[in-house]
């Protein structure tokens, strides 16, 4: 059998373990009978509380207006126009397309002047090109993303003591947009723009949403939503929402603080075949050297590769937690 049959098997063996994952990793069956019966519960009960709550899934369903769609759902240019726009830096499409298609010939270049493995330079470089990027850009959001949440609950905290000061709710969105540093601020200071040149508030708030999309702001904007379709006490609502999104980010610093050991053991089996191999590279190059040039050597390393890829993926999900 040759290389290539090889490799065509192997694609064929991944193709096959990924569709796999698909079909297992489908909606639970268990949980949508669960969900049809509580429906059926809150439709049918007498009880004041499931009427309440079924009165506020009602609200949720029809808070959003038929304008709104999901985030970057138009093309791949859009999701990945949202996805910079959400790092907060004023970067564009065709920045990031050249950005990468530098990295990648750089580093291929770089890689067949030194080794003159021409495969292996191709697959570096494009893995780099694709990947690294879009690895920045995503710590780049984590990090934003995570400013915005720790300081989200005071931004709240403001709103409500404006509203009990007997502000109206825009005038308290743009003391907050004052008052409150870095991504908060911005972002509520982009929203009171919005407003100023004609938007309502539901779409402005909408649109900041999609654009940070993190659960912490779209409960913001659900309870505004609820809160005019039920009527109520405002800045109580919106206190109790700074208070639950306060236990929500301790509930995931304990998440982390938990998971923090398998972390540290993936970290460390996924770097020793890598730290192994570039010391005996320093040490003795000749005895590596057939892993530049050999094409059996190289699918062997791809593999191994893909499948430390496929541990680490499975080692991420069983230590990921939703709260």
């Amino acid at each position: 059998m040759s290389i290539f049959q090889l490799l065509l098997v192997g694609l064929g063996l991944m193709g096959l373990m990924v569709v796999g994952y698909m079909l297992l990793s489908g909606p639970s069956i268990a949980k949508e009978s669960q969900r049809r019966l509580l429906a059926v519960r809150y439709r049918h009960s007498e009880s004041t509380k499931d009427k309440v709550e079924s009165q506020l899934k009602k609200a949720i369903a029809a808070r959003k207006p038929k304008q709104f769609v999901r985030a970057g759902s138009g093309s791949r240019q859009q999701a990945l126009a949202m996805r910079l726009e959400r790092t907060g830096m004023n970067w564009t499409n065709m920045q990031y397309f050249y950005a990468s298609l530098g990295l990648g010939l750089v580093l291929a270049a770089l890689i067949y002047l030194k080794t003159g493995a021409a495969l292996l330079a191709l697959a570096v470089g494009v893995m780099a090109g694709a990947g690294l990027p879009h690895f920045i850009v995503g710590k780049l959001i984590t990090r934003r993303t995570n400013a915005f949440n720790s300081k989200f609950p005071d931004g709240i905290e403001l709103l409500v003591r404006g509203l009990r000061s007997g502000l109206p709710v825009g005038e308290t969105l743009g003391v907050v947009a004052s008052e409150v540093p870095g991504p908060v601020g911005s972002e509520f200071r982009a929203v009171t723009e919005r407003i100023k040149i004609g938007r309502t508030m539901e779409e402005a708030l909408q649109e900041t949403a999609n654009k940070l999309g993190t659960a912490e702001f779209q409960f913001f904007v659900i309870t505004l939503a609820i809160q005019r379709e039920t009527g109520g006490n405002l800045a109580e609502t919106l206190s109790n929402l700074a208070d639950v999104l306060r236990k929500r980010a301790q509930m995931k610093l304990k998440i982390k603080a938990m998971s923090s050991e398998s972390k540290a053991s993936a970290y460390i089996v996924g770097s020793l075949p890598f730290i192994v191999f570039s010391m005996i590279y320093m040490v003795n190059q000749n005895y590596i050297a057939d892993f530049f040039v050999d094409e059996r050597l190289m699918v062997t390393g791809m593999g191994g590769l893909v499948w430390m890829s496929i541990g680490g993926f499975i080692m991420a999900k069983m230590v990921s937690f939703e709260i």
